[in-house]
């Protein structure tokens, strides 16, 4: 056992209830060991109502993160899962991963020369209730962009960036379509990892 998953102690590995390779990379990283079960919810039927009601972008993903740990805690009697959403808003309108390339250029050309906010939310749950949640933001303020350069930037990404619900990933290439960052890189990436942290060692999982 090496000295940092010694520092879990837990008897079974964190339920990550999510198929980001981000999120499972960076708990792996800090070393905790992760078993990954993706959530079987209609995110859409969750996150609907609360927009046509007008809930703000940072508490729909609250409420995602919730239903995802829910889901998952309730098929899995006993362990411990994570799970976490995000949401993207600029201008007071909020934006959803594309669905293809084309819809990546647009959205990103939407954030061109503009600055947005990222609203990273997780829930910890176990047998269906939640013991731990917790909520941060980041500000990002994207450089006036080229349609040239976005197209380039898109096919060095790949569908890679149909994984985001920016359409980039700022720990790669992404990086350079921005002017200005603030807040937590964690936070950004999609996970509040250090509020994690603490939420798991209150909950003694972690070595304090």
């Amino acid at each position: 056992m090496s000295a940092s998953t010694s520092l879990w102690l837990d008897p079974e590995p964190l339920i990550l209830a999510s198929g980001s390779a981000t999120r499972r990379d960076m708990l792996l990283a800090v070393g905790i060991p992760v078993e990954v079960v993706k959530p079987e919810i209609d995110e859409r039927a969750v996150e609907k109502p609360l927009v046509d009601r007008g809930v703000p972008a940072d508490q729909v993903a609250a409420a995602l993160a919730c239903a995802k740990a829910l889901a998952v805690s309730r098929d899995c009697p006993g362990r411990l899962v994570l799970a976490a959403d995000q949401t993207l808003t600029c201008g007071g309108i909020a934006f959803h991963k594309p669905a293809d390339l084309a819809g990546a250029a647009r959205q990103i050309a939407a954030l061109a020369g503009r600055s947005h906010e990222l609203h990273s939310a997780f829930v910890i749950a176990r047998d269906g209730a939640p013991l731990a949640e917790g909520l941060e933001a980041a500000r990002l303020t994207m450089r006036t962009l080229q349609p040239d350069f976005i197209a380039r930037y898109l096919t060095g990404a790949g569908p890679a960036a149909l994984s985001s619900v920016g359409g980039y990933q700022l720990e790669g290439p992404g990086a350079q379509l921005f002017d200005k960052v603030e807040g937590d890189h964690f936070t950004i990436l999609g996970l509040p990892l250090l509020a994690v942290l603490a939420s798991l060692r209150d909950l003694d999982c972690l070595a304090g």
